[in-house]
């Protein structure tokens, strides 16, 4: 175990000095936890040697594009463990209405140094360059949400997981690490800044301006540090034995749902692949969890981060555009508008079973994303029409939607990180999946069965 924090992980964002301040501020927002996040630790090592306190923020925007109620519930209860373990730490933690980088500049008024985690989408990289241009004094970025910093795994967009994954290997002993907390010198419970009170999580979300179509989810997923743990600890108790045998038999349960806690920051990836190797079952399925874990969620990562229009038909490789606008105008035997797919409205039991999975609880097991995608592909009257619609579902209604891994996930269905196959209609040489391909490889009917019970459960659980 080690209190260090990798050089490779921090970056100056501006030229300015460390100046004479109040404290030392450490702006959350990626990374949402109190325990092994490299940000928060910089930060308080900062803070002891400048023999001051540690005041940690977050800002708290209900402007953020295609978030909704769905979305803010699971990371208000994360907050929560936040403050609660941020207490225990004698750090206080404000959760402040308003845009993420005004926020940040308001308190960081009074900073010595700014400290902030690392983000990969657009809107987060400018709140940061913002920050960094706005504030008197020096502001530093601190990488936590991946094992292998992203810009030391590669300086540019991998093509495949086969090129990303040797120079992973390569650093990975290096980072894969336990990272031990360092105590505060100067607790900064005692300073006063106005923040919400994250005991009344329903009425922070009643004062917001959210889209609440979209129903929260806590009666199957609480947000938080907490939550993740006990989940990712059961999982490894009771279904990792058969991990590999079942990861791509969507009829059955045998994953982690750590992928909605990833998302929002309450657990590091870090630690997850620290406790996949700890667990010790069996070198075959640790292989092929962390495989996904780092190689395959740190590929999304790299997408995103050296891909400006990350979710847009344009990022797809050249050789899929070409052939997908080759098929544009080829005789589709089915074509669907977005509310009929949204409504589960399709002549496919499958999809339709993988349309309600989503919508009432917030997942889609990972094998059916991609036949799910692949459909929408399909059934849509052009490509494009169906790159944006599929957007649109996967942002809305997973709670992992908006990160890296959806948007390079729904490039994936289009041909991003993929190679050509036998061209067909519609298709053309992008990969192609059918029902009765799943049917071979999986037992979708019981998969059907799975859905239906569940969401007769969950309308049990609302009434």
């Amino acid at each position: 175990m080690t209190k260090h924090v990798q050089e490779e992980r921090i970056r100056h964002l501006n030229d300015k000095d460390v100046r004479e301040g109040d404290y030392v501020l450490y702006w959350m927002q990626e990374a949402q936890r109190a325990e092994y996040n490299h940000a928060l630790e910089y930060a308080v090592q900062r803070a002891n040697e400048l023999e001051q306190s540690l005041l940690v923020v977050f800002g708290l925007t209900d402007g953020y594009p295609e978030a909704n109620l769905r979305h803010y519930t699971f990371l208000l209860e994360g907050l929560r463990d936040v403050e609660e373990a941020l207490k225990e730490r004698k750090i206080e933690f404000v959760v402040r209405s308003g845009s993420p980088e005004e926020v940040a500049l308001d308190l960081g008024k009074d900073a010595s140094l700014i400290v902030c985690d690392m983000s990969y989408l657009r809107l987060q990289k400018d709140w940061r360059e913002k920050v960094a241009e706005g504030a008197d004094c020096a502001v530093v970025q601190v990488e936590t949400e991946v094992v292998v910093p992203v810009e030391l795994a590669s300086d540019k967009q991998e093509h495949a997981a086969r090129t990303l994954r040797p120079k992973i290997s390569e650093y990975l002993d290096d980072f894969l690490v336990e990272l031990q907390p360092t105590a505060i010198d100067k607790q900064s419970l005692n300073i006063e800044a106005d923040g919400l009170d994250l005991s009344k999580i329903e009425k922070i979300l009643e004062d917001m301006d959210l889209d609440g179509s979209v129903e929260p989810l806590s009666h199957l997923y609480k947000g938080g540090t907490n939550e993740a743990k006990e989940i990712l600890e059961d999982f490894l108790n009771n279904r990792f034995d058969d991990y590999v045998e079942n990861r791509n038999q969507p009829q059955t349960n045998d994953v982690s749902h750590m992928s909605k806690y990833l998302h929002y920051g309450h657990i590091s990836p870090v630690y997850v692949a620290l406790r996949i190797r700890e667990a010790g079952k069996g070198r075959e399925n640790v292989d092929s969890y962390i495989e996904e874990l780092i190689v395959r969620r740190e590929l999304s990562i790299n997408f995103c981060h050296y891909t400006p229009d990350y979710d847009s038909f344009s990022c797809l490789p050249d050789w899929a555009k070409k052939t997908l606008k080759e098929h544009k105008d080829d005789e589709r035997e089915y074509v669907y508008t977005r509310e009929q797919l949204e409504d589960a409205a399709t002549h496919d039991e499958y999809w339709n079973a993988a349309m309600k999975e989503m919508r009432h609880t917030g997942y889609m097991h990972n094998y059916m994303r991609m036949y799910w995608g692949k459909k929408i592909l399909e059934w849509s009257n052009t490509p494009e029409y169906a790159y944006s619609t599929t957007l649109y579902l996967n942002n809305k209604y997973f709670l992992d939607g908006r990160d890296p891994n959806s948007y390079a996930n729904v490039s994936w269905v289009f041909g991003q990180h993929d190679r050509g196959w036998k061209e067909r209609e519609v298709y053309g040489k992008v990969r192609y999946m059918s029902a009765g391909g799943l049917e071979r490889k999986a037992k979708p009917k019981q998969y059907v069965e799975k859905v239906e019970r569940l969401v007769e459960e969950g309308r049990a659980e609302a009434l």
